[in-house]
């Protein structure tokens, strides 16, 4: 049985300041929106998003179904902005209590 989880991603200190981004930070967000988009078409994302900003309070969420704790790290450690270092990342076990029809 499918079980799910949130992981909360927030930048690395030093790009909260949009001055010090390049284009290799830029490629590897695209990489994590198309990371994103397979796991939606998988049928395992449930949610994504983030918060305005970048400033300290920003984040962003992934909602997502696994089989187990072990395969939901997997998903998040291989999420591009994980696994190149300029996100960190926190994993929870999430349960959703009530979700509209339609978004």
């Amino acid at each position: 049985m499918k079980k799910q989880f949130i992981y909360v991603l927030k930048l690395i200190p030093a790009l909260l300041d949009e001055k010090n981004w390049t284009g290799e930070e830029e490629a590897i967000v695209e990489r994590h929106f198309t990371k994103l988009k397979d796991l939606l078409e998988e049928g395992k994302l449930i949610l994504a998003g983030k918060t305005d900003g970048p400033d300290g309070k920003t984040f962003g969420i992934v909602i997502f179904e696994a089989n187990s704790e072990d395969e939901a790290r997997l998903i998040m450690e291989s999420d591009p902005v994980v696994a190149e270092g300029i996100m960190q990342a926190e994993l929870f076990p999430y349960r959703a209590a009530l979700l509209r029809e339609s978004v």
